[in-house]
């Protein structure tokens, strides 16, 4: 496929049709996404695949607490696990949320499992003295994680980029093996989506592209 065609094309792919995904196809999808840019170069990166289905459905486990609280917020009109806002929501409400099976069975179906770490030793948080949620820091892993997604895509593959067992991080560190230097930063289902999708939704450029300042105007494509 065409790099744009990638681009313009990869989806959230959540329903998979069990086909393996071969060793040689996956080694070409990491060797290709590990050219992502980072920090100084750093690389900061370490991902584990996951296969066994005792381990996996370990992380849907750990998956479900987050994803109930973040079905809780939605049906509360919140939006969901925002630090700007915080919940109102009960305990005992989000406790009796359900968890819609299409969140979970990615991570049971899917032909492999990425989990992606990132060495907090390697990484350049210039936001950490701000009185704000830090964000920079993921500048050091998601390119990677969205290369993963993108050779995925090329290969006629798909996946889903999920954050939800990030709530319940010392139970994934545990389940894994993962050193306390290290942050879990995705879980990522690849497997042969049931559907290709060819065509995606997204906001247009003039909507969120603005010249100059944030309250400048729109940048109108066509009209540079």
């Amino acid at each position: 496929m065409e790099l744009y065609d990638v681009m313009r094309t990869t989806f959230a792919a959540r329903e998979f049709t069990g086909e393996p995904l071969p060793d040689n196809v996956l080694d070409r999808i990491l060797d290709n996404a590990r050219f992502a840019p980072s920090g100084g170069n750093r690389q900061a990166g370490h991902i584990i695949v996951v296969n066994d289905p005792n381990m996996r459905e370990s992380l849907a486990k750990a998956t479900a607490p987050g994803a109930r609280r973040y079905f809780a917020q939605i049906k509360a009109g919140e939006s969901p696990w925002n630090p700007v806002s915080p919940t109102t929501v009960s305990a005992a409400s989000i406790a009796a949320t359900a968890v819609p099976e299409s969140v979970l069975s990615p991570l049971r179906t899917a032909s492999v499992v990425l989990v992606v770490c990132v060495d907090l030793r390697l990484i350049a948080a210039t936001d950490q003295d701000l009185h704000r949620v830090g964000v920079i820091s993921g500048a050091s892993i998601y390119p990677l994680v969205w290369n993963i997604l993108l050779s995925a895509r090329a290969e006629g593959y798909g996946g889903t980029l999920t954050t939800m067992a990030v709530a319940q991080e010392p139970q994934v560190r545990d389940l894994l093996g993962i050193p306390d230097t290290h942050a879990v930063a995705a879980v990522l289902p690849i497997g042969k989506p049931v559907k290709q999708l060819t065509k995606l939704r997204r906001n247009g450029v003039d909507e969120f592209v603005t010249r100059e300042r944030f309250d400048g105007a729109p940048y109108l494509t066509g009209n540079s």
